[in-house]
C-alpha cells in the first residue's frame, strides 16, 4: 500500500536463472538448454542486440536494484521490491522467455517443452513463495495451436487467473488465426485474462525490425505497433466479437496511442464496415471499451486528455520491474498524479481495474 492505495503491479517480471531449462526441461529435450549466456547450441535467443547495450541494461539494472541483483532477482527480492515501491499483488510475466518463446524458427515440439519448464518453474519455485502476493501469468505456444488449450487448462489448475502472447506472428499467423479459435473458447470459458506483450529484439517478425538496428528505434517502433495491430487483428478477425466475455490486456506501451487507434479504426469501420461487417459488427472502440485494458506510463504527456476520450474504466499500471525501463520511484510518481487524475481515477488504475482484468475476488 503507498499512501492509502492498494496497488495491483499489472505487469512485473522475473528473471529467470538459467540453470532452470536443464532442471525443468523433458529429457529428450535437454541438448536445447539455453547456455549461461542464454544462446542455445551457440545461436543467440535475441535479435539484433548488441554487447554494448547488454553491458548497459545490466549495469542500469544493477545500479538500480543492487540487493535484487546481488540475490539473483529470487522471490524474496521480489517481495522486497514491492514493499518498497508500495505494491500489494505482482503479476509475474518472464524476461528471457520473451526472447525464449519468440523464435519463429524453433520446432513446435521445442517450444512447448520451453513453456511447460517455465510454468512449472514458476508455479512450484518461484510464485510458490507467496502465492497470495505473487501471481504467476502463464506462457502459452503459439507455435503449437493443437497443444495450447492442454497447457491452458494445467495452468488454469495452478489457480493462476491470466496467460500472456506475443502480439507478433508466430509461424506467420496472426492472433486471429482459425488455428487459435479453440484457445481464445477456452480463455473465455475458464475466465482466464490474456496479457498481450511484446518484447524488443525478438527473433519473430516485428514491426520496424527490416529497417533499424539500434535498441532505441527497435524499441521505439516495436512496443506500440505491434500492440496496435494486435488490437487490429482480434478485432478485425472477428475475435472480440465471438468472445465478448474475453479479457485483453495491452501491456508495457502505454496508452498515448489509444486515442488515435480507436478514431482511426472507427473511421475505416464508418467507411468500410460493409467489408467487415460478417465479424466486426460494432465500432472498433466499443469493443476496446467493452473487454480490453491497456497499460499506462505515468510520464504520458495529455494523461487526462486521454482519459476524457478514452475513459478510466479500461487503464491499469505495471511497472515493469526490475528491466532496465523500471524506474524505482515510478510508484510515487504515479500517485503523484492524484491532483490531476483524481483519487477516484487513480484507484481505478492502481486497483479495481486491474482486479477486474485479472480476475481477482
Amino acid at each position: 500500500m503507498l499512501h492509502g492505495y492498494k496497488i495491483i503491479d499489472a505487469d512485473s517480471h522475473v528473471i529467470e536463472p538459467p540453470q532452470i531449462w536443464a532442471k525443468y526441461l523433458a529429457p529428450e529435450f535437454k541438448y536445447f538448454a539455453p547456455s549461461a549466456d542464454m544462446k542455445i547450441q551457440g545461436e543467440d535467443i535475441a535479435n539484433k542486440i548488441s554487447p554494448q547495450m547488454r553491458d548497459a541494461g545490466n549495469q542500469q539494472m544493477r545500479e538500480a536494484h543492487p540487493q535484487a541483483y546481488f540475490h539473483r532477482y529470487n522471490p524474496e527480492s521480489h517481495l522486497q521490491a514491492m514493499v518498497q515501491m508500495g505494491v500489494d499483488i505482482a503479476f509475474i510475466y518472464p524476461t528471457y522467455g520473451q526472447w525464449l518463446f519468440a523464435i519463429d524458427s524453433m520446432p513446435a515440439e521445442v517450444m512447448g517443452a520451453f513453456t511447460h519448464a517455465y510454468n512449472t518453474w514458476l508455479y512450484e519455485e518461484f510464485c510458490s513463495y507467496a502465492p497470495d502476493r505473487l501471481k504467476g501469468v502463464g506462457a502459452i505456444n503459439l507455435h503449437a495451436p493443437e497443444q495450447m488449450v492442454s497447457e491452458l487448462h494445467r495452468i488454469a489448475d495452478f489457480g493462476w487467473k491470466s496467460v500472456f502472447l506475443r502480439p507478433n506472428p508466430v509461424k506467420g499467423r496472426l492472433l486471429s488465426d482459425p488455428a487459435y479459435e479453440q484457445f481464445w473458447t477456452n480463455c473465455e470459458e475458464l475466465d482466464i485474462a490474456v496479457g498481450i506483450h511484446e518484447g524488443t529484439h525478438s527473433r519473430l517478425p516485428t514491426t520496424g525490425a527490416d529497417r533499424f538496428n539500434t535498441r532505441f528505434a527497435l524499441h521505439a517502433c516495436s512496443h506500440p505497433m505491434e500492440q496496435m495491430m494486435a488490437l487490429l487483428a482480434l478485432i478485425e478477425g472477428g475475435v472480440l466479437e465471438r468472445h465478448p466475455q474475453l479479457r485483453v490486456g495491452f501491456l508495457e506501451s502505454g496508452c498515448g496511442w489509444l486515442p488515435y487507434w480507436l478514431w482511426r479504426m472507427d473511421e475505416e469501420y464508418k467507411n468500410l464496415h460493409w467489408e467487415v461487417r460478417n465479424h466486426v459488427r460494432i465500432p472498433p472502440s466499443e469493443y476496446f471499451r467493452r473487454q480490453c485494458f491497456a497499460s499506462v506510463d505515468p510520464s504520458e504527456p495529455y494523461f487526462s486528455q486521454i482519459i476524457e476520450y478514452i475513459g478510466s474504466d479500461n487503464l491499469i499500471f505495471g511497472s515493469d520491474y526490475p528491466q532496465i525501463n523500471h524506474k524505482p520511484n515510478i510508484m510515487q510518481t504515479l500517485v503523484d498524479l492524484e491532483a490531476q487524475l483524481s483519487q477516484e481515477t487513480l484507484q481505478k488504475i492502481v486497483w479495481d481495474n486491474p482486479r477486474r482484468f485479472y480476475g481477482l475476488a
